[in-house]
């Protein structure tokens, strides 16, 4: 409704984790860096956790932009899933075809996949968000698929994405030996004011296209509205700034003040 009146070429807040609104403060650059090492290094296993809405997931879409092509993904969004269903989704995601249907047989198909690209040059790494979900057996399962490697190195490079719930189940006695495992470790806290306003302006900048220019402007009482509200939450910010956008254009404005922030976050509010 407001795209056009503001001259933007796609909606600047949408909340899908597109990679090419990833704004990189300085911890979001800091957490690409730790999973980029972890995975050219052949560490094994990588944990990433980080509260609801801090951009764990758009971190994840910039990580696979950011990796080469000689890297096989297989990205798994509901790791909610017996073992067996586990075993399937990863072949599905890595392309795997086989007849089998019993868990040996399945990783019998992965472990000749991995060998096979890994004779190649070739790396395969395993991405699950919302780990926290998962059951102690089906990560204990994942701990299991680290075993997969050749007398050098590991075949399967493991990264687990996940909400502060992660650390606390990782940290049970039933799972010290995968904790044990994972030697890459970040967490990924909020924004502050600054950078809040910096990621409300990158997202204006992107989404106004080539030229980089829109018709709307969020002043800095807006932005502190906005900060006070979201706490920093990436995925808050995008909720109000679209509500604001809207009460924008509703007022026939581009400056976006703090009157108009707040009747975002109160709407935002009302409406849970």
């Amino acid at each position: 409704m407001y795209k056009e009146y503001f001259r933007f070429q796609e909606e600047p807040f949408n909340i899908t984790p597109d990679p090419r609104f990833f704004y990189r403060t300085a911890q979001h650059q800091e957490a690409l860096n730790h999973l980029l090492y972890g995975i050219r290094q052949r560490k094994g296993f990588i944990c990433l956790t980080g509260e609801v809405g801090t951009g764990k997931t758009t971190l994840c879409r910039t990580l696979l932009r950011e990796l080469g092509e000689n890297h096989h993904t297989a990205l798994i969004l509901n790791p909610v899933l017996t073992q067996g269903q586990l075993l399937r989704a990863i072949l599905d995601e890595f392309r795997i075809e086989g007849k089998c249907r019993d868990r040996l047989g399945y990783l019998t198909l992965l472990n000749n996949f991995l060998l096979r690209i890994n004779s190649a040059g070739h790396d395969a790494i395993l991405i699950i968000d919302e780990a926290q979900d998962m059951s102690v057996a089906s990560l204990e399962q994942v701990r299991l698929l680290s075993n997969l490697e050749t007398e050098s190195q590991k075949l399967l490079q493991i990264c687990l994405l996940g909400q502060p719930e992660l650390r606390r189940k990782l940290a049970k006695p039933a799972l010290r030996q995968l904790a044990q495992r994972i030697t890459v470790r970040y967490h990924l806290n909020t924004m502050d004011q600054q950078d809040t306003e910096a990621y409300i302006r990158h997202r204006l900048e992107v989404a106004g296209g080539n030229n980089g220019k829109s018709a709307v402007r969020f002043d800095p009482g807006a932005v502190r509205e906005i900060y006070r509200y979201s706490g920093g939450t990436p995925r808050l910010i995008n909720a109000i700034g679209d509500k604001a956008l809207l009460a924008g254009y509703v007022h026939q404005t581009g400056q976006i003040d703090r009157r108009l922030a707040r009747i975002a976050a109160a709407e935002l509010k009302e409406t849970g």
